[in-house]
């Protein structure tokens, strides 16, 4: 987790379209109509393929949240938390994302008890909260965001080996998206910084349920975080 203050998650924070299948048109004279009408068939290939393209689409549009998560969490299991994603395997994970997040149950999460709590990050797209560029032995093995609701406070925290932590108050622009004005840096956990001005972002909350959160950022960050402490209170 890094701690600039570029967005949330990073200063503490293609859809592959189906073919589309034309109706034959009927073929026409310029000077009168056919008393028989003709139309031009598809290959047999062309009907096969659109029969598939339809049940694909019709498989897609009836899976619940519960499927369209452990795909997720399959797809993202190997990743390092987004460390080892390429290309393609970031654009994988974000099409599933935005599947999830269509069936979300928590249309207004900012107005949900289940927002509270203690997250881990699983995965991300922030190259500066992964520390990409350092050695892997000097990355965080874990890092966690906090929301407390009620008081409008957030947290995000790294774990070992350097423990650093920033808090920040919340300001709501609508149920789902929240404005983020960091206030204390603490280095290794302990001394503490007063944040500059300028550290500020945007979280947009896109799924929630009492197990998984997954958020985009103002700098268009996906993260996808997993539920480890309901009762955690961030630090007023």
């Amino acid at each position: 987790m890094a701690l600039s203050s570029s967005s949330f998650f990073s200063t503490l924070n293609t859809t592959s379209s189906l073919p589309h299948f034309h109706a034959p048109k009927l073929s026409s004279s310029s000077s009168h109509f056919p008393t028989t009408p003709t139309t031009t068939l598809l290959p047999q290939s062309h009907k096969w393929r659109a029969k598939v393209s339809f049940f694909t689409s019709f498989l897609k549009k009836g899976k619940d949240a519960k499927i369209i998560k452990e795909e997720l969490l399959q797809a993202i299991a190997l990743l390092d938390r987004g460390a080892d994603a390429t290309l393609q395997d970031q654009q994988t994970v974000d099409q599933i994302a935005s599947e999830l997040e269509e069936v979300s149950p928590i249309k207004e999460p900012l107005k949900s008890n289940l927002l509270d709590g203690k997250w881990e990050l699983i995965y991300t797209t922030s190259q500066s909260i992964l520390q990409t560029k350092r050695p892997k032995l000097l990355r965080s093995v874990a890092n966690y965001q906090a929301i407390n609701v009620d008081t409008l406070r957030a947290q995000n925290m790294e774990s070992w080996p350097f423990f650093n932590q920033v808090t920040a108050d919340l300001t709501p622009l609508n149920p789902k998206k929240v404005a983020v004005k960091f206030d204390t840096f603490k280095i290794g956990g302990i001394i503490p910084i007063k944040a500059p001005g300028r550290a500020r972002g945007e979280l947009e909350i896109t799924y929630l349920d009492e197990e998984l959160r997954v958020s985009r950022g103002d700098k268009g960050n996906l993260f996808v975080l997993k539920m480890v402490d309901p009762s955690y209170r961030v630090p007023v």
